[in-house]
């Protein structure tokens, strides 16, 4: 709806893939915006080269983060609110995980920023919040042109979903919040117990207060030599951290999406693995 050949896209160099994969087939080329774990994952637009500044049509944040894990407050989003409406650049928020909370923190939205509304479009999904995956239900909502231009598109692409998806979407948004809670402490529960036995498997992670995941630094700083050696000594597949971007070669993703017994099962190899070598 947005990029065509010599626009661009400003990306997060730790980020969902979509980001960086959707531009490069619209014919749109991309600024990598570093993103590092001492600043929070957040990335400053403020180092943007002008020759990027000037193609620039769409800024991607995600937070909570996938994969890090991070999470910002509104005074992030009015910061990328202002430079957006500065440079007249397009603040894509994608934001499925804001209702996958830890710890007491409620995730924002970037629309609650102070003039949001003139250049901000933001993503919700139900894949997170009602655990539906794979039924491809969400919204966008915000800035009406933007939302106008998306519809276009998407319109010309597909005629919607199986009517009995819509109606399973209309129950879940029914959903008690209570349900949502004690989903949550269960996800925290099993962060909390990754998080305790990253140091016997030669991890190292920031506690994330939001998303399904851990982003976790290994000790010889090549994640995706480690995701592969414990592949292929474990069958554990543990996602490296370079397909998120060129920012996450050090890293690994774990899922806390995992079941209980599973993944005591995954960590119990894991540890063994680890130790022996």
């Amino acid at each position: 709806a947005y990029l065509s050949e010599g626009d661009l896209a400003l990306v997060p160099d730790i980020g969902y893939p979509a980001y960086s994969l959707g531009t490069l087939l619209a014919g749109g080329d991309i600024c990598w915006l570093p993103t590092r774990g001492d600043s929070g994952y957040q990335p400053d637009a403020s180092q943007v080269p002008p020759e990027a500044l000037r193609r620039a049509k769409l800024l991607w944040v995600n937070y909570p983060n996938n994969p890090t894990g991070a999470t910002v407050d509104v005074d992030f989003y009015a910061r990328m609110v202002e430079f957006c409406r500065t440079h007249d650049i397009i603040l894509a928020s994608d934001n499925p995980y804001v209702d996958v909370t830890f710890d007491g923190y409620v995730a924002p939205s970037a629309l609650q920023a102070e003039g949001a509304k003139a250049c901000t479009v933001e993503f919700v999904s139900f894949s997170k919040t009602y655990n539906m995956a794979g039924w491809r239900l969400g919204a966008a909502v915000g800035n009406a042109a933007a939302i106008n231009n998306l519809l276009q598109v998407k319109s010309n692409v597909d005629s919607g979903h199986f009517h009995p998806i819509y109606d399973a979407g209309i129950a879940a948004t029914e959903t008690p919040q209570a349900w949502i809670d004690e989903r949550n402490a269960t996800y925290a529960a099993r962060r909390d117990r990754i998080m305790d036995i990253l140091p016997s498997i030669g991890l190292s992670a920031q506690k994330p207060k939001g998303s399904l995941y851990i982003w976790a630094r290994a000790e010889n700083g090549d994640g995706g030599s480690y995701a592969e050696e414990a592949l292929l000594a474990t069958s554990v597949a543990l996602a490296p951290g370079a397909i998120y971007g060129p920012g996450g070669t050090p890293f690994v993703r774990i899922s806390i999406g995992m079941d209980d017994d599973r993944l005591d099962e995954a960590f119990a190899r894991l540890k063994m693995w680890y130790a022996s070598r």
